[in-house]
């Protein structure tokens, strides 16, 4: 099995000055690759300077996570991706449990390693921690963080299966990654791994969190939680992927979701964050435009009865005040 580890740039020189060097240093069992979306900074010709054993794949444009990767990997004939954040800090051996996963269970489709807080390394990070799940109406969840509250990595979660695992570092067959036919790019950046992984699971697919195998992220490097942009892309997508993916009767299920929504709005306007209530409000009309088409398309992929791991993530935290995964 070949693999490669293919990090995405765009205007992150400091990024790839600060942590690349973990990575080659650690990561002798693949092969490296830069993939740049169209930087207009100095960042290519500080990794062709530096590091001339890493392959750089220049994109034409900024399409974002989705199309960024889509059209990178294009030109990448590895057996199995890493689709790695230039945020990420990786450790010793770190590679070594994912390959031995992968070789000794041939229905693993998709892995991610246990996910640190660079900044507090005794907690997990937000973006994906031990693995994620989902509840009836999309809210994402972890092992290790839900919504805001993010626990302590006392080796409480071992490895096991999970629905989705985190885009800050994911790994996926070549052939996996091409029968789903990649990222959707109407995405642009948030939310397109929970999609990809979803679409698998439709499938038949297994996806993994192996314990085993640490990294540190920085998380929010590229666009921060505080910025509105980022509220827009993670209520609009969520809702993409509700409809093309969900069982059951999906009207009922966005009309559900669309009134939490509201509620969320209604937070977010009352804490004078006014910004981020518009981003909702844009949200959802562009999800309403984009409709037919996700309707449409819904038709055409496979279905599963089952897809959640808890009815509503959102009464089990805030009306039971259950904050931990464990406790569910």
């Amino acid at each position: 099995m070949t693999l490669a580890v293919v990090i995405l740039n765009w205007n992150g020189k400091a990024l790839l000055e600060q942590f690349l060097p973990s990575v080659i240093n650690n990561s002798k069992e693949a092969t490296i690759y830069v993939a740049d979306n169209a930087s207009t900074d100095q960042s290519i010709a500080y990794v062709s300077s530096n590091f001339p054993e890493v392959k750089i794949i220049q994109n034409k444009i900024n399409g974002g996570y989705a199309k960024g990767y889509n059209d990178a990997l294009k030109q990448v004939n590895e057996d199995v991706f890493c689709l790695l954040n230039s945020d990420v800090e990786v450790t010793k051996g770190w590679l070594q449990p994912i390959i031995k996963t992968f070789d000794n269970s041939p229905d693993t489709a998709i892995i991610q390693p246990k996910i640190i807080d660079y900044k507090q390394k005794t907690h997990f990070e937000y973006a994906g921690a031990a693995g994620g799940f989902i509840d009836q109406l999309g809210f994402p969840y972890c092992r290790g963080r839900v919504f805001n509250t993010v626990e302590a990595d006392q080796n409480q979660y071992q490895t096991s299966t999970i629905f989705w695992a985190s885009g800050a570092c994911l790994f996926i067959r070549k052939s996996v990654f091409e029968s789903l036919q990649g990222f959707d790019e109407h995405y642009f950046a948030h939310f397109e791994e929970i999609d990809l992984c979803w679409r698998a699971f439709n499938m038949g697919y297994k996806s993994s969190c192996v314990t085993q195998s640490i990294v540190y992220h920085v998380g929010g490097a590229t666009l921060h939680a505080s910025n509105p942009k980022k509220t827009y892309l993670n209520f609009r997508n969520s809702l993409f992927t509700l409809t093309k993916n969900a069982s059951g009767p999906i009207f009922i299920i966005i009309f559900c979701r669309l009134i939490l929504d509201g509620i969320a709005g209604i937070r977010f306007l009352v804490t004078f964050k006014f910004a981020h209530f518009l981003a909702i409000l844009k949200a959802h009309f562009s999800f309403y435009h984009a409709l037919p088409h996700y309707l449409n398309l819904r038709k055409t992929l496979p279905q599963k009865k089952k897809y959640y791991h808890s009815s509503s993530i959102v009464w089990t935290y805030f009306i039971r005040g259950k904050k931990h995964f464990s406790q569910f």
